[in-house]
């Protein structure tokens, strides 16, 4: 009888070393599913389960891949060191997540559609929505590096700090796990329960069951590195000494009675080294001798330490054999702490100094653990080696270690030394290891996030209609209803104008304007001209003085600017003008302004014509190459204005999303459609404006026409769950049938 696994397949595509590795379910084009693993190469490979060379590899991270999971529709959620997380779609990469400073050492994909977790060295964990950061968890005082899920409210993480935490996705903290005496690696949730299982530095494998630490196994090396709860609610680990054990609490699977003495042998044989403490504070001299093992233990896993002809020995409690186990020898234990011998622990071992060395701002940091007997030119050139630097920069490392230990007493915590590249302070034994950094803004959102108060500055539009509403048709039930709304093939523009009204706005307020901003009686008449010839009363082509005028006008302040920004979301329309702002010259100081005028704290009427003039620059060839080109810059501003709750607003962002849907449509740009279903995604969630949202439904049916791919995304974005209440309103009926369109793609 077998009762262990056997080796089917060497999977080889990787440069350098594996760092983890994750099953993709199986799908209809991959029955018996996929296998993806992370390497040190910096890439990803996804090999099927019978074939040893990857089936595709994954580019795009900067540095080691160390952690991946699987979610549905074929999505996987890598974390690298570069502080990224990347969401793929099979074989093409879909979001960046940034907003970590350090390491992302854990993800998991939650079981609701859309929602990410990343865990990270920078000693939080963060929730992702649409690509989205929704959310950052504080309260590891270590790097985080595992995470596990127990519903779709509740996860579990683990770290450096030697503690697990239980929280809810809403933020909340809900217990703290002690138990670990060191570093905690990995954690893993047994099925149908809430009871899990921890690794870590500390030899031991520790089962977790109703809150309490149920049980301790020790293993015969320092790391044990992972561990899996298999189906059957077996657990599988992976340790230092390059093997996987298999622990089980069914007595058919259980191994032979020798493989069982082989594995006490190897324990009983094993050397502890004291200092890593996870047999806690060690003094030989106090120990008793062989008779202590006559008492039995109070709890499974308790270890007692006896010291027999000169020789200290650790056992542990087993409560099912009623016996004590040897798990090792302690070797050469000095009874020293930390606290007692001015030493810093880095790694299980211990140094006179563990400095913290920040190569480049954003980067990771890296610790150089140093010993004042060792050689600062031989350990500066082990470290540029260890951590794969530049070695120009062994003279200013070495120097570094030189000038920060000169003349140093061992307990000396004085806190005045900077690092070499950044100049930040640097980790000192006894000080609070709290990084100065500050937790990155949030690349989508920026930082704090406006919104504004219940009154609404906004200036009407213009007279009402909208070109894009003249669809409404009744139709009655008999008749099948066809497709008219997408995939949308041409921009959608802001028309509407009453030019006298404008005129009549800029100069009554340019009559009020400071001398400096003040236009001539010359300049209205130039201006009158320019929006003569724009809005196709006159057949006269606008000329470079119009435009020169026209730009002085909308450099005005920000409480005054409107109406010149309204000729100017008129006058974009007309290709000269187009051409003009949006060309290789200009672009640049046009793009700025536009920006400028998108902040959440500006005035509405200003957000609102800046987003119906970058709607209009979609009509002419310039205007949209400009639009692409910038789309992410663009798009990552224009979603702010949606915090504030002014309809108008809200349809001139649908409308924005919904140009862009329509050029991305024609180019298969897989980053672009990706950006514009998160937009569209966290958008829907804050308008109740019909008209915007059927722009947004016109936009996402466009985005996913004739794309598998992007219908893929669009579901494991939850979009589908999001948009289903749109598909029974009443009025207007375009809304209810695009959104029955859409749904069927879906």
């Amino acid at each position: 009888l077998n009762r262990g696994f056997t080796e089917m397949h060497c999977m080889s595509g990787h440069s350098n070393f594996v760092s983890c590795v994750c099953i993709i379910p199986p799908s209809d084009l991959y029955p018996r599913g996929l296998i993806a693993t992370g390497g040190n190469d910096h890439n990803i490979c996804i090999f099927t389960v019978d074939n040893p060379a990857p089936l595709y590899v994954l580019k795009g991270h900067k540095n080691t891949v160390c952690s991946l999971s699987s979610g549905k529709f074929g999505t996987l959620l890598s974390g690298s060191w570069d502080t990224t997380a990347k969401v793929w779609l099979n074989d093409r990469c879909m979001m960046t997540l940034q907003g970590h400073t350090a390491a992302i050492w854990a993800v998991k994909i939650l079981p609701e559609q859309g929602l990410m977790l990343t865990g990270s060295a920078d000693k939080t964990i963060k929730l992702w929505k649409a690509g989205r950061c929704e959310r950052t968890f504080t309260g590891h005082e270590d790097c985080v590096r595992g995470l596990a899920i127990l519903s779709e409210m509740e996860f579990l993480s683990c770290a450096n700090d030697a503690s697990v935490r239980r929280w809810q996705i809403s933020g909340e903290c809900l217990q703290v796990y002690y138990g670990h005496t060191n570093y905690i690696y990995s954690i893993s949730v047994f099925p149908r329960c809430k009871d899990f299982v921890t690794t870590g530095e500390d030899r031991s494998l520790r089962i977790w069951k109703q809150g309490e630490c149920a049980q301790t196994i020790r293993l015969p090396a320092q790391s044990v590195w992972c561990c899996c709860v298999l189906e059957n609610g077996d657990i599988v680990v992976g340790a230092s000494d390059g093997i996987i054990r298999v622990f089980t609490e069914s007595l058919e699977r259980t191994a032979s009675a020798e493989e069982i003495q082989a594995f006490e042998n190897e324990l009983a044989q094993a050397s502890i080294d004291p200092k890593t403490g996870d047999l806690g504070d060690i003094n030989a001299d106090d120990l008793p001798g062989r008779e202590h093992l006559k008492d039995p233990g109070t709890r499974d896993g308790q270890t007692r330490l006896i010291k027999d002809n000169g020789k200290v020995e650790a056992y542990q409690w087993s409560v099912s054999e009623g016996r004590w186990i040897k798990i090792g020898d302690v070797v050469g234990s000095s009874g020293a702490t930390q606290q007692t011998s001015g030493k810093v622990l880095f790694e299980g071992k211990e140094y006179d100094y563990v400095f913290t060395i920040d190569v480049n701002e954003n980067g990771p940091s890296y610790k150089l653990p140093y010993n004042i007997t060792d050689d600062p030119w031989l350990t500066a050139y082990n470290f540029l080696q260890k951590n794969d630097l530049n070695p120009m920069f062994l003279d200013q490392v070495a120097k570094f270690i030189m000038d920060n230990t000169k003349g140093q007493t061992l307990l000396s915590t004085s806190n005045q030394f900077s690092d070499p590249f950044t100049g930040a302070g640097r980790y000192v034994p006894g000080s609070s290891s709290g990084s100065s950094t500050i937790p990155g803004a949030d690349p989508f959102t920026g930082a704090g996030r406006y919104v504004p108060g219940s009154a609404s500055n906004a200036v009407t539009p213009v007279g009402g209609v909208d070109p894009f509403t003249g669809m409404d048709a009744y139709q009655s039930a008999a008749a099948k209803v066809e497709n008219i709304y997408f995939p949308k093939k041409d921009a959608v523009t802001f028309d509407q104008a009453n030019p006298t009204q404008i005129l009549g706005k800029l100069k009554e307020l340019n009559s009020n304007a400071a001398e400096e901003h003040r236009l001539t009686e010359d300049d209205l008449i130039i201006l009158e001209k320019l929006l003569s010839a724009t809005c196709n009363t006159s057949s006269e082509t606008p000329t470079a003085q119009q435009l020169q005028t026209l730009w002085r006008a909308v450099n005005w302040p920000e409480d005054i600017v409107f109406p010149a920004l309204d000729i100017l979301r008129l006058s974009v329309r007309h290709p000269t003008v187009n051409e003009n702002f949006c060309s290789e010259k200009e672009h640049v100081q046009f793009i700025i302004l536009l920006l400028k005028f998108l902040n959440p704290k500006g005035k509405q009427a200003n957000q609102l014509l800046a987003l119906r003039a970058l709607c209009n620059c979609f009509v002419s060839h310039a205007g949209q190459k400009l639009m692409m080109e910038q789309r992410d810059e663009i798009m990552t501003q224009a979603i702010e204005t949606k915090s504030g709750n002014n309809k108008n607003i809200h349809i001139a962002l649908a409308t924005l999303t919904l140009n862009y849907a329509v050029c991305l449509h024609k180019v298969n740009n897989v980053e672009g459609k990706a950006q514009c279903l998160s937009v569209i995604s966290t958008v829907m969630e804050v308008v109740q404006d019909l008209e915007a949202i059927f722009r947004l439904l016109v936009a996402l049916g466009t985005l996913i026409s004739d794309d598998t791919n992007a219908v893929q995304l669009a579901k494991s974005l939850g979009v589908d769950s999001q948009i289903k209440k749109y598909a029974s309103v009443s009025e207007p009926a375009k809304v209810k049938e695009c959104c029955r369109f859409v749904l069927s793609l879906l």
